[in-house]
């Protein structure tokens, strides 16, 4: 028993070591650096919401030297940040697991590096469920959560598993105290958007919606196949909705003919392809439906819906 625990703590410590020469710290907000990793040559991968400035940022490499780097784009919606650095060192980038992801009860260690030494926690995955929608409309290729101690600079860091294979990139950002891990697919799939365009194109309407259960005699006289809409509680002045002549106190009964029971299902169909295109919008107002056409724009970083 003694020798095989001492051949699994060997194998952990490996794990962290190999993975850790891509973990690097990050100087761009007050107090304790944040964490990140060396994800493709020249290009960290960061979170957003440690990264609390534009400019001025340095990134310090494991052997402890110190670079300039540049902010190439960011994203609130998946909590992603991108950095370019200024100079090229010879820095490994990691082993991505991107095969299959990870179980329940599988052991995965979580590191960081807030400031030059590298910190690591272990545990076990704790929750996987499939593709969720943050309040911002970013989509998630899977919600895994992690049961796992977290220290000063779990933010941006890596998850890996015993093979030294990165998870994804570990964030407190979506619930408090609770951490969770953004997975490979989605941090790939956002890398590859911020370097070609600095930013995460999504749609919005500029509305704030609340369901409602529908009266039965109306759904019976308007020949409605859904008891819940979506109501109307907001209208951003000048916004998509407002200028296709969406009203305060509408229902929402169907997006581009989707049914829509709940906020989530706008955000669902609101990606950065409807930029720009009409959309038929059926609504009930003083007991009638009526079909809008609108367009959606593209979403400025501080809207929802």
């Amino acid at each position: 028993m003694s020798t095989m625990l001492q051949s699994f703590s060997a194998e952990l410590a490996d794990a962290v070591e190999s993975a850790g020469r891509s973990v690097v710290a990050i100087t761009a907000r007050r107090r304790i650096p944040s964490s990140g990793v060396h994800w493709r040559p020249g290009v960290v991968v960061a979170t957003n919401h440690t990264i609390r400035r534009d400019d001025n940022i340095t990134v310090t490499l494991p052997d402890g030297t110190t670079v300039a780097a540049s902010l190439a784009g960011r994203d609130a919606g998946t909590d992603l940040a991108i950095l370019k650095l200024g100079d090229h060192p010879a820095l490994p980038t990691p082993t991505l697991r991107s095969d299959s992801g990870p179980k329940v009860g599988e052991v995965v260690l979580a590191l960081g590096r807030p400031g030059p030494h590298l910190t690591a926690s272990w545990g076990v995955v704790s929750g996987v469920s499939g593709p969720w929608r943050t309040w911002q409309g970013a989509e998630i290729d899977a919600l895994l959560r992690v049961d796992l101690a977290i220290y000063d600079g779990f933010s941006g860091g890596p998850l890996i598993d015993p093979g030294a294979r990165v998870l994804g990139i570990n964030t407190s950002a979506f619930g408090r105290g609770v951490p969770v891990t953004i997975p490979v697919p989605t941090v790939e799939r956002v890398v590859t958007e911020l370097l070609e365009r600095g930013a995460i194109r999504r749609g919005y309407l500029g509305i704030g919606t609340h369901p409602v259960r529908v009266p039965t005699s109306l759904t019976r006289k308007l020949e409605l196949s859904a008891e819940v809409a979506l109501l109307v509680v907001g209208v951003e002045p000048d916004g998509p909705a407002d200028r296709a002549g969406v009203l305060l106190g509408d229902v929402l009964l169907e997006f581009d003919g989707a049914a829509l029971r709940d906020p989530a299902d706008i955000l669902a169909k609101l990606g950065g392809d409807r930029v720009g295109r009409p959309v038929a919008v059926r609504v009930i107002r003083g007991g009638q439906v009526k079909t809008l056409q609108v367009t959606p724009g593209e979403r400025p970083a501080s809207r929802a819906a």
